[in-house]
């Protein structure tokens, strides 16, 4: 018999990765997606849906919005899936200080619906759950790298409501039994990410210097420092929690950290500019071989509380889950720098399943 996912926030970069991943594993895949006017938010999911007829027909989409308790208990009811990946969330630290009430009500209390979803009607057996936890729990690091056991110290909207989903789920496994885990991810990215996002910001931005559209890309903290992995690599990790005996929580990273100036730096140099920095601070610009200010540091893109610095030890996931990152940062950067460049040029992106 096929197994049934059911996966919140598919038109993420994550929910994109993973259905295709479940789908080449000959799943039955059910996701949800917010009702929007724009059509922008499917897009992720294209290339499965022009994939042939054997996927489309494993491939179903329904609306449904985690801040209703009732929506979310009849789909839940209606699919009684194997297994439950919430990957949705208001999942920008930056904008949760903007919209904390909002941000809590998708990201804890939307947690909480699904888990009382699953055990109102009576799957708490039968259903495997996953919550996507993450590394902004650890917010002002206590120690270095962060394991499961790091204490957690959460610095915006984001991550407090992130520690409430957490420990829902840690209750719910405790109280009821549930196999309900939580996957503490570090920074994942990919051509897929939102490009609000530091890393898309930076290979779009510059992808448009190169191209002449724009003459400067302006950024927040670049001496911030982030464990950074592939989505892809990411949503296996998800996958492999999932089919373990018993449920625990894990760390997903990879143990190496970059800041995201040598983000900039690297991708720079992939397309041939070659970054000199001058001045400090707010002061600080980025300046190219032709002496051209490209790359320039403003107060906004500031947080109100930093996080200065990331770094997981996933050495559990390795021992129980014989999981690792298998994408270096080097490769991560450059197909992030080819994707962005030729989606400027061509007007599309290459396949990122492929």
């Amino acid at each position: 018999i096929m197994k049934k996912a059911l996966i919140f926030g598919v038109t993420g970069q994550d929910g994109a990765y993973l259905a295709d991943a479940l789908l080449k594993k000959d799943y039955v895949v059910h996701g949800v997606k917010r009702r929007q006017s724009s059509l922008s938010s499917a897009t992720r999911l294209d290339p499965i849906f022009k994939d042939p007829i054997q996927r489309k027909t494993n491939f179903t989409l329904h609306y449904g919005d985690l801040t209703d308790a009732l929506s979310i208990s009849s789909l839940v009811s209606k699919i009684k899936p194997d297994e439950i990946y919430n990957l949705a969330a208001q999942s920008h630290v930056a904008v949760s200080f903007v919209i904390p009430a909002y941000t809590a009500q998708v990201d804890a209390l939307g947690t909480s619906n699904i888990l009382e979803a699953i055990r109102m009607n009576g799957l708490e057996n039968k259903a495997k759950f996953y919550q996507a936890s993450t590394s902004e729990l650890y917010g002002k690091v206590l120690e270095v790298p962060q394991s499961e056991t790091t204490p957690f110290n959460p610095q915006s909207p984001y991550s407090i409501a992130k520690m409430y989903a957490f420990y829902m789920t840690k209750l719910y496994r405790e109280a009821y039994g549930m196999f309900a885990t939580n996957g503490i991810l570090f920074n994942h990215e990919s051509p897929l990410r939102g490009e609000n996002f530091v890393t898309r910001k930076i290979t779009l931005g510059l992808s448009k210097i190169k191209l002449g559209h724009e003459k400067k890309l302006s950024l927040g903290n670049i001496d911030a420092k982030r464990d950074w992995g592939h989505a892809k690599d990411y949503v296996n990790a998800m996958w492999k929690i999932l089919q373990t005996d018993e449920p625990r929580d894990y760390v997903i990273a990879t143990g190496e950290q970059y800041s995201v100036r040598d983000f900039v730096e690297k991708a720079a140099l992939l397309i041939d500019l070659k970054i000199h920095w001058e001045g400090e601070g707010i002061n600080e610009v980025g300046i190219d071989q032709d002496g051209r200010t490209i790359i320039d540091i403003r107060e906004e893109y500031y947080r109100p509380a930093e996080v200065e610095t990331l770094l997981g030890d996933p050495s559990l996931a390795k021992k129980d889950l014989n999981w690792q990152s298998e994408t270096t940062f080097d490769s991560l950067v450059e197909e992030m720098m080819i994707s962005d460049l030729a989606l400027l040029k061509e007007g599309q992106m290459p396949n990122p399943f492929k």
